[in-house]
């Protein structure tokens, strides 16, 4: 495995400027053996100089050591090979400080100016030192072997460790960049994980809100009808016999009807290990199946809830602007006086838009039977050119009535959640008490 970041920092532990311990002994050892090489080779440049041996044995053996430092000042070190050339010493520390060097973050063209100083003085030290060994009469070949011997071995020595050093320094800031990339991409990934966290954190708090809206709006009106109709029928039930019994049989179909819908949103919990379990079936007979897992998401709870109110009404694509006189229809039935106007031309709308436009008069008109039980209510449905606009109002209610006298509960989220659904498609809502005393509900919703 490859260490980034941060461990690859805490493997840094070398002594002074050496990043590893393994390095360290490397340059010491390189630096021995340059320095065993010089001492070797300050005895014949003492001789030749007319100097102690003492004192060129000293002198190569310190020069031979600065290729200790080849890594932190790796220009000293080629210097030092330099100035040491005319005594034919220092081959092994000019050759490791060439190839330090350009491997090191130094401009190329302090490199190119060393390195062509290291040839030229090579050069110019083989040359003198051939011609002398061939005018001793050491060597018998031509005069031509003089420069070819010069141009040689200045190019051997110089350029393959300047071209290795240009390698190995390339190829080690490559590893850097990548290195590096991957610590970017780490990071990045970090973040992304964060923001897909804070993501679902958000859909499922979103999913939790629809679920629960879903959820009001399929049975909270149908109960509040079931409860205004018993606390009639109690009202009722000696007085006129006839009224109670049909009372009765509205209070029984309207149960039915919610136990239907809370079949089909509670059903999808059911979920069998075998993946076969179903969500409940539809007034089309189909079955809606729910897929294997070990926890249920959120979403699937939502569409199921969604899908209740659907099948409720015997369709998949959810209720429609053409069911609000059926919708005004049951809350009449419930002794409720609603008057329903529409303007302008009637025509389809999105799915969304009219499903939303029809759960807001249904909550409407549910907090008309949980706050103002037989108050005079009207229902305002208006076609516009670019918009469709819903209005629903109430008169002051009457005297308390047995309806209320039955204690619907509230929970205080039916506007909350028809303003949710209204300013999600770029609506306006407003509601309120009236200046007689009654309450309204109005809505505007683009129609695109």
């Amino acid at each position: 495995m490859t260490t980034t970041g941060a461990d690859h920092s805490a493997a840094l532990t070398g002594p002074w400027w050496w990043v590893r311990w393994r390095g360290a002994v490397l340059d010491g050892s390189l630096a021995v053996a340059s320095a065993l090489e010089c001492g070797l080779e300050g005895i014949p440049f003492a001789r030749d100089a007319g100097i102690p041996l003492s004192a060129g044995i000293v002198f190569g053996v310190l020069a031979g050591s600065v290729l200790l430092v080849r890594r932190k000042w790796p220009i000293a070190v080629v210097l030092v090979a330099i100035a040491v050339t005319p005594a034919q010493m220092g081959f092994l520390m000019g050759i490791v400080g060439l190839y330090t060097l350009a491997a090191a973050e130094v401009p190329r063209r302090i490199v190119a100016a060393l390195a062509g100083m290291a040839m030229v003085g090579t050069m110019i030290v083989t040359f003198v030192r051939a011609r002398q060994d061939i005018a001793r009469g050491d060597w018998t070949i031509g005069d031509w072997f003089v420069p070819f011997a010069s141009i040689t071995t200045a190019l051997g020595l110089t350029a393959p460790p300047v071209l290795l050093g240009l390698y190995v320094g390339a190829r080690r800031r490559l590893m850097e960049s990548l290195r590096e990339r991957a610590d970017s991409l780490e990071r990045e990934l970090m973040l992304l994980a964060e923001r897909a966290e804070e993501r679902a954190e958000w859909a499922r708090n979103e999913e939790r809100t629809r679920i629960a809206r879903e959820m009001h709006d399929v049975v909270a009106h149908r109960v509040s009808l079931m409860v205004v109709h018993a606390a009639a029928l109690q009202a009722v039930a000696r007085k006129d016999p006839d009224k109670a019994v049909k009372n009765a049989a509205l209070v029984g179909d309207m149960g039915r009807q919610a136990l239907t819908e809370l079949r089909e949103m509670l059903g999808v919990l059911r979920s069998g290990s075998s993946g076969s379990g179903s969500g409940g079936g539809g007034a089309d007979g189909r079955v809606r199946r729910v897929p294997e897992a070990a926890g249920l998401p959120l979403a699937a709870v939502g569409a199921a809830a969604a899908a209740a109110a659907d099948s409720a009404h015997g369709r998949e694509e959810g209720p429609c602007l053409s069911e609000l006189d059926e919708l005004v229809g049951q809350s009449a039935a419930a002794g409720m006086a609603v008057d329903l106007s529409v303007q302008g031309d009637a025509r389809s709308y999105a799915r969304e838009i009219e499903q939303t436009a029809y759960r807001v008069v249904q909550e409407a008109l549910t907090n008309v039977h949980k706050h103002a039980a037989g108050a005079k209510t009207y229902v305002r449905l208006a076609h516009r050119v670019s918009e469709i606009a819903m209005q629903v109002e109430n008169e002051p209610p009457p005297e308390p009535s047995a309806a209320e006298a039955a204690g619907l509960p509230s929970g205080g989220n039916g506007l909350v959640g028809m303003r949710e659904r209204v300013l999600a498609l770029g609506g306006v809502f407003v509601s309120g008490p009236t200046d007689a005393g009654g309450f309204r509900v109005s809505a505007v919703i683009p129609a695109a």
